[in-house]
């Protein structure tokens, strides 16, 4: 085989180790792409654009759907991990794969994230969320929990605009539990590409 699991023995192929997962499928009793990093090396990327109803998956509205930058692939999120020393002990660095949850939002989804800036004195990151496929390679670094500092992109007014100082419901754009989020509009700032909003106390 010319591809082998990482090793990981995480058990969400149904075995428990990556080695008794090869000899199943070494027998035929199980396939690689059972195994949830599988790579054929080629990767998919999903051109669509999201479709929004106005209100999110338990039926709550939402004021604006939260849409990336100018050039970049989701709205920005700025995240602090519970160990901020990490940025710096592991020269974490923009371009960087990063992968954790937001404990402090109560979101269960584990996020891979890739940093576009990185400060190794507070240990503040800004990232883009990007999806999982891009943590499969390899290469990624596991801060394990982390707390949503805010959010920041372009707003698509969906209800109402987002108003400075206000505690607003919002979904980001690509958010993979179509789940509204609550946050405390701090930035609106008006430029060609529509209202560049910054929302941060976030909650689910």
């Amino acid at each position: 085989m010319a591809w082998t699991p990482p090793g990981k023995d995480c058990g969400a192929c149904g075995v428990p180790t990556c080695d008794a997962f090869l000899t199943l499928v070494s027998r035929g009793e199980r396939s690689l792409s059972d195994c949830i990093f599988y790579s054929t090396g080629t990767t998919t990327r999903f051109e669509g654009e999201a479709r929004h109803s106005g209100r999110d998956i338990l039926g709550a509205e939402y004021d604006f759907i939260l849409d990336p930058l100018p050039g970049e692939v989701s709205a920005r999120k700025i995240v602090l991990p519970f160990r901020p020393d990490l940025v710096e002990r592991w020269n974490i660095v923009p371009g960087d794969i990063v992968v954790g949850r937001p404990t402090g939002a109560g979101c269960p989804v584990q996020h891979v994230l890739s940093v576009i800036h990185a400060n190794p004195v507070s240990g503040l990151l800004t990232c883009s969320v990007v999806g999982p496929q891009a943590s499969r390679a390899g290469g990624f670094k596991d801060v394990e929990a982390y707390q949503i500092v805010g959010f920041e992109g372009i707003a698509r007014t969906v209800r109402r605009e987002p108003t400075f100082g206000m505690r607003q419901r919002f979904l980001p754009g690509y958010c993979m539990m179509n789940l509204a989020h609550t946050g405390v509009v701090n930035m609106v700032l008006g430029k060609s590409v529509g209202l560049h909003v910054r929302v941060e106390d976030v909650r689910l």
